[in-house]
């Protein structure tokens, strides 16, 4: 991780120690939305000491910055995207995957709602099957 990103995170407030730098490096670019546990897993390969507690308050501290958004769309398991813009997800039933949606589109509240509540933003979830599934139960 290059220098002036790690002197922005210490400019929010967050103490970088090399495991904190790790799971960062881990979650730049990733598009598979993982878990904590995940994240554990792999970062706990190169810190065998570290533990689950760390991956998890890091992650927090993420999450209150603004710096990454968990998802509840999972019963059960929280997933974490480090892409903060506005998408939407499609949910592989089978797999599990998760995919990210950049297309602009809006879902308007029924009238009755929309005079009882102001949407700030929306994320539509999609289920159904990937291409590979459903190439696979042909």
């Amino acid at each position: 991780m290059d220098k002036e990103k790690i002197e922005r995170y210490r400019k929010l407030g967050l103490k970088m120690t090399p495991q904190r730098l790790a799971i960062l490096e881990y979650l730049e670019g990733n598009t598979s939305h993982p878990s904590a546990e995940d994240i554990f897993r792999h970062v706990e390969e190169k810190f065998p000491s570290m533990s689950f507690a760390t991956v998890y308050n890091t992650l927090e501290a993420l999450k209150e910055k603004g710096l990454i958004i968990e998802l509840n769309i999972e019963p059960g398991k929280k997933r974490f995207d480090p892409n903060i813009e506005p998408h939407h997800h499609m949910i592989c039933e089978k797999c599990h995957r998760i995919f990210d949606v950049f297309e602009d589109f809006s879902v308007d509240l029924p009238p009755k709602y929309a005079q009882k509540f102001k949407v700030k933003r929306s994320q539509v979830v999609f289920y159904g099957l990937c291409s590979r599934c459903a190439e696979e139960s042909k």
